[in-house]
């Protein structure tokens, strides 16, 4: 009975990081690679449909592969990333004009997450 309910558990964790991934997408503040990261790890608990599914995703599965093995990511990943966080962070600071403590706290986090993406090992 426990081990149906964790199943349960980790199917349901496991669809609320996959579409707050989704969210993502579009929305600067929210990481969607850590968020599908998690998913596949629920996943692998709860459903190895959906494991395999993501896994072999055309947008994200060579990336989750590569995570899964060996917690790398490739330059290219890197580089995508970037450019969508310069991005959307940009389109986020320029909407908030003339509230500079926002576009301040904007600029930081947007450091901070370049920050810490660049420092993940690449794929060899």
């Amino acid at each position: 009975m426990i081990r149906i309910i964790k199943k349960y558990f980790y199917l349901l964790l496991g669809g609320m990081f996959f579409i707050i991934g989704l969210a993502g997408v579009v929305l600067p503040l929210l990481p969607t690679v850590v968020f599908m990261i998690l998913a596949l790890g629920c996943f692998a608990k709860s459903s190895p449909r959906f494991y395999k599914a993501l896994l072999n995703n055309r947008f994200c599965g060579e990336d989750l592969r590569l995570w899964e093995k060996d917690k790398t990511m490739s330059r290219d990943a890197k580089k995508l990333a970037t450019i969508m966080i310069i991005i959307m962070f940009s389109i986020s600071i320029f909407l908030l004009m003339g509230h500079w403590k926002l576009q301040i706290m904007l600029v930081v986090m947007a450091i901070i997450l370049l920050f810490f993406l660049w420092k993940v090992a690449e794929k060899r």
